[in-house]
């Protein structure tokens, strides 16, 4: 009987809030198969389904959530899955090289946090307030990336996640060749 292998994931890419910027989403993609990421989280607020396919060329498995702004869902989630995403609704559970990943878009306050207080994971992404924020709270970390179209504090953020480390980079997406 063969072994099966299997890849240790080391760097996770953490987005949100891509609200149909398809610039951003495409430079955004670059940035994340430039660095290598294993596989992306998207923390919702895609917006509208004809944006999905900007994150076809996506070198990494993508994992994604709603967020309050979604429209469509189930189209949402076709095209998804047509490119090869996860979708999994407006919270999704991930287990990662050990630690385990609770993902929600956190516009419900209450649910969010609820999620955190629990202590029931290692690391909690959200995303919706369009602001950086990392923190620990109790031994969980949470993660709020900001946003990736920049539409309300000016910022075109997203982050990277070691998964052995816990360390969080947050990156600024360059703009190039803008017209």
């Amino acid at each position: 009987m063969e072994e099966k292998k299997t890849k240790t994931i080391r760097l996770i890419g953490i987005i949100s809030d891509t609200h149909d910027n398809i610039y951003l989403i495409d430079e955004a993609v670059k940035k994340l198969n430039a660095i290598g990421v294993d596989l992306v989280l998207h923390a919702g607020d895609y917006v509208s389904p004809f944006t999905i396919r900007h994150f076809k060329p996506l070198k990494a498995k993508l994992i994604g959530v709603f967020g309050n702004n979604c429209a469509e869902w189930n189209l949402l989630a076709n095209r998804l899955k047509e490119i090869g995403g996860d979708p999994r609704g407006f919270f999704a559970e991930i287990s990662v090289d050990g630690l385990k990943i609770a993902l929600l878009h956190g516009h419900d306050g209450e649910l969010l946090q609820s999620v955190i207080a629990t202590g029931a994971y290692d690391v909690v992404v959200y995303g919706h307030t369009h602001e950086v924020k990392v923190e620990r709270i109790g031994r969980t970390l949470v993660i709020n990336l900001g946003e990736v179209c920049g539409y309300l504090s000016g910022r075109r953020t997203m982050a990277i996640l070691n998964s052995q480390s816990l360390e969080v980079e947050v990156i600024e997406i360059p703009i190039q060749n803008q017209v």
